[in-house]
């Protein structure tokens, strides 16, 4: 990690997110390292996340609940609307074509889009 100074919860929390292939809310974070962290407080996960994102080691993601992924490169969602549980959409690539049409409609410079697919995932859609 680079940026500013190093710490070792940022480190811990940091490593903790790589670890995952879930998109979790600062609150989970918070629950998975409490446990083995018992001086680890909620306001120092909200704290080191947001300097994580600045940045640019992580995304936040603004769904109602902000989540947060470590995989920067960009690429596309999936959020169940029933379970709300978020993932990495495997095989959808990016379009940076899609960028350029809508600065070109809409003459804004896009840097980047972010696309994410709503519906119910595999694992609601077969608890029926």
């Amino acid at each position: 990690m680079t940026g500013k100074r190093y710490s070792k919860q940022r480190e811990l929390i940091y490593q903790c997110l790589m670890d995952t292939r879930e998109h979790p809310t600062a609150e989970m974070l918070y629950h998975w390292l409490k446990p083995e962290n018992p001086s680890l407080s909620l306001g120092t996960v909200y704290r080191n996340l947001n300097l994580l994102a600045d940045e640019g080691l992580i995304t936040r993601m603004p769904f109602p609940i902000e989540r947060y992924d470590a995989n920067t490169r960009p690429h596309s969602h999936f959020r169940c609307r029933k379970c709300g549980a978020v993932y990495d959409l495997e095989g959808v690539e990016y379009d940076a074509a899609l960028d350029e049409k809508v600065g070109v409609l809409n003459g804004h410079q896009v840097d980047r889009h972010d696309l994410v697919f709503s519906g119910i995932c595999t694992h609601c859609a077969t608890r029926h």
